[in-house]
């Protein structure tokens, strides 16, 4: 067991840790959460003993042996293969002692470490790093090539292949999904569940946890607080224990009357009409576990959309890739106002040069991409931060968008990204990744886009933040196409999933749930101590191109009961408005004296017939609906 007791920790003037304690029992599963530069790294780097506690101490560190993925990325002239060899350290310096006692012709040397060998599971070495790469999605030309050849993304994988090579009593891991996309995403769970040491784990996706950890260690006010179970455990605990705080539970309120404006006029309906009841299901998960995020420093929503049309965007018949190498054929995608797209399909599928391809940003290598009138898109890619100037600050990144803004107007935009009184004046150079990450997210929010299109927006964003952005997205009106492989996100953002397979893009039948099966049934590498699964037997051919053409089919009969939906629903918005502001003169006294008695009059006869002419659009609009659900349930798998 390993016992933090009272630790106090300060980094130059900001305390991170006081009097906090906590015990690590063996072979726990351990989440660490909490606000960027709360002290999550920090507490890493006193377990490895980089850093001294200024007062307390921990006990139980000695003689077990620790594992750590490093953050930093390293140029090294190993193959990526030797390279995650080299995690396991006596191992590695057997093999290179080995190597120089054959090359001396010191035989008994040699015999000495061919025994040694043996008892490290040296021989069975390289299988198992190569098990590792495969699984963090290396195609095995690349476990050849030099480290220093590799991008910074796939440096950082290599780290997280060598922490899970290197034998450990306890491993850290410090946001191991970042870079990883939903595939890699779920072979690391399903790798990390059968791992027999002492997990702790810093991470911002929540099903990962979920999946992964039995204990979630809170660091906030200079504590360690532990919860039994995953975040959604964490989540309720938490809610339960601020149910109490009575200020903070006013602020829950006003945004639970946000989403009951929007379902009032569909609850006695509900059950027919699933937008509204998504609606509603937030609105009771709302009432459970929002409390949570009560104290988020986060809060900002996407502006509206302005002008559109129907369609946004077109691409047809589209032959995408890049110079002469194609990646994707006859691909066939329609952006529509509210449409919500999510991507599957594993590294290298090419969901990134979809996305790029319906930016512009790559030519179609045959085929049509159409814009829309008044087509805005906003694009938020993984190299995002790459474009931000460091040298400026988070204000002068806006005003630069938006000369003629007022200042102030910038500044409260800012402050829902919690970049508040100096901190959106200053240069963005010191700032922390998960900063950064939320400043090129508030660039992309502030051009008001009515095409929203997201490779990864999560990566370094902190859970609350995660959680904002996912109750934007939620309130946004224009159309959504999103790569993540953070579940939650996806499973509470998206209506409609598009698998990127075999070079091609095709409508997935299933939800996230079948999709994680799908994956890990097929999966190319095996968990420590865990059976693959046997992969489904091949689809005829010719049956798949039918099932292709049949969800062609629909998608085509889809579109116009949609568009009919949309203008539905626009209707009902300006009614309802129309309604309330009648609502609102009727509610003035002076109406009721007998002198106002014939403009009383014609406001209530105003009043009814509004009434009469939503409850007609509304039925229409349910109508429609089931139209719809009944299209949608004819859908063929792929």
């Amino acid at each position: 067991m390993i016992i933090l007791e009272d630790i106090a920790l300060r980094r130059g003037h900001k305390l991170l840790f006081s009097g906090a304690s906590a015990s690590l029992q063996p072979g726990q599963k351990i989440a660490v959460i909490g606000g960027n530069g709360c002290g999550k790294s920090s507490l890493f780097a006193l377990l490895l003993e980089e850093l001294q506690a200024d007062a307390g101490g921990i006990r139980g560190l000695e003689g077990i042996r620790i594992s750590h993925m490093a953050q930093e990325t390293e140029t090294s002239t190993l193959t990526a293969r030797d390279y995650v060899i080299a995690g396991d350290a006596a191992l590695f310096q057997t093999v290179q002692d080995l190597a120089g006692a054959n090359a001396a012709g010191d035989y008994e040397q040699s015999a000495m470490l061919h025994q040694r060998m043996e008892e490290l599971d040296g021989y069975s070495a390289e299988r198992r790093a190569e098990q590792l790469l495969l699984g963090l999605g290396f195609q095995r030309e690349k476990m050849d090539a030099p480290m220093s050849a590799l991008s910074g993304g796939w440096r950082i994988r290599l780290n997280l292949a060598r922490a899970l090579m290197a034998p450990s009593d306890l491993m850290l891991l410090d946001e191991p999904t970042n870079h990883l996309d939903l595939d890699t995403t779920l072979w690391l769970q399903t790798w990390l569940q059968s791992y027999r040491g002492t997990l702790l784990m810093i991470s911002h996706d929540r099903d990962f946890i979920d999946a992964t950890c039995e204990r979630t260690l809170e660091i906030a006010g200079q504590a360690l607080t532990a919860y039994r179970g995953g975040y959604s455990d964490y989540e309720r605990q938490r809610a339960e224990q601020m149910a109490q705080q009575q200020a903070q539970y006013e602020k829950q309120q006003r945004r639970i009357a946000d989403i009951e404006g929007f379902v009032r006029r569909f609850r006695a309906k509900a059950t027919k009409a699933r937008q509204a009841q998504s609606r509603l299901k937030e609105l009771e998960r709302m009432q459970k576990v929002a409390q949570a995020h009560i104290d988020s420093p986060f809060s900002f929503n996407f502006p509206p959309p302005g002008k559109v049309s129907d369609p946004l965007l077109t691409l047809s018949g589209g032959a995408l890739g890049h110079g002469e190498h194609r990646v994707l054929s006859k691909v066939s995608v329609s952006l529509s106002p509210g449409d919500r797209i999510g991507l599957l399909g594993k590294n290298g599928a090419g969901k990134t040069t979809l996305l790029k391809s319906l930016t512009g940003e790559l030519p179609l290598m045959a085929g049509e991409r159409t814009e829309g009138a008044h087509l805005q898109i906003g694009y938020f890619d993984q190299q995002q931060l790459e474009v931000l100037d460091l040298d400026a600050s988070p204000f002068l990144h806006l005003q630069r968008l938006s000369p003629k803004a007022r200042d102030q107007e910038i500044l409260d935009f800012l402050g829902g990204f919690d970049f508040r009184g100096d901190r959106a004046k200053e240069a963005i150079r010191p700032f922390s990744g998960g900063e950064k990450a939320r400043l090129a997210l508030a660039h992309v929010v502030w051009r008001a886009p009515n095409v929203l299109i997201l490779d990864e927006p999560t990566n370094h964003l902190d859970l609350d933040m995660r959680h904002a952005l996912e109750v934007a997205l939620q309130d946004y009106a224009g159309a959504i196409v999103l790569v993540s492989h953070d579940r939650h996100l996806l499973r509470n953002s998206v209506e409609r999933l598009l698998l990127v397979n075999e070079g091609t893009v095709e409508d997935y039948a299933g939800d996230i749930e079948a999709y994680e099966k799908w994956v890990l049934s097929a999966n190319p590498s095996d968990a420590p101590k865990h059976a693959a699964q046997p992969t489904a037997a091949p689809e005829d051919a010719g049956d798949r191109k039918a099932r292709r053409q049949a969800n062609a089919d629909r998608r085509a009969q889809l579109q116009p009961v949609k568009k009919a939906i949309r203008q539905l629903e626009t209707r009902m918005e300006k009614g309802q408005q129309a309604l309330e502001s009648l609502q609102a003169q009727l509610a003035d006294g002076d109406l009721y004296a007998d002198s106002a008695g014939n403009e009383l009059a014609e406001l209530l006869k105003q009043e009814g017939q509004l009434k009469r002419e939503l409850e007609d659009i509304e039925s229409e609009w349910l109508a429609q609906q089931e139209e719809l659900e009944a299209l949608e349930a004819d859908a063929l798998p792929l």
